[in-house]
């Protein structure tokens, strides 16, 4: 999970910038000349990196993750504590799963995992 997150936040920018280049050569351009062989080529690119970032995503939905963050690499599970529906949260940079927090909170409402679940102490 950790390598495909870090492989979102990489890619993500990327996809971001090819995006912008090509709106920038489109604008310059004149609609009656068609696509250039530039826009072409950034077209094919943004394609491929969005299609790259897309199986990462399907690959985090098969092992049951939800992704939520681009900027923070931010990955929600579902799962039950006290019986209740919750998210187990994680976001890049963190060693191990250590927050929760209620499905409508958020990363707003994120909270430490009581120790008595986490195990430690």
């Amino acid at each position: 999970m950790k390598r495909i997150v870090a492989d979102l936040v990489t890619l993500h920018p990327e996809w971001r910038d090819l995006v912008g280049k090509y709106e920038l050569v489109a604008a310059q351009a004149r609609p009656e000349w068609g696509e250039s062989t530039e826009q072409v080529g950034l077209r094919a690119r943004i394609d491929e990196v969005a299609g790259r970032i897309n199986d990462y995503l399907g690959e985090l939905e098969q092992i049951g993750c939800v992704f939520k963050g681009f900027e923070q690499g931010l990955v929600d599970f579902y799962g039950k504590l006290d019986g209740k529906e919750i998210f187990w949260c994680w976001k890049q940079g963190e060693e191990k799963i250590e927050h929760w927090h209620e499905l409508e909170t958020g990363y707003a409402g994120r909270r430490p995992i009581p120790v008595a679940v986490g195990g430690e102490g």
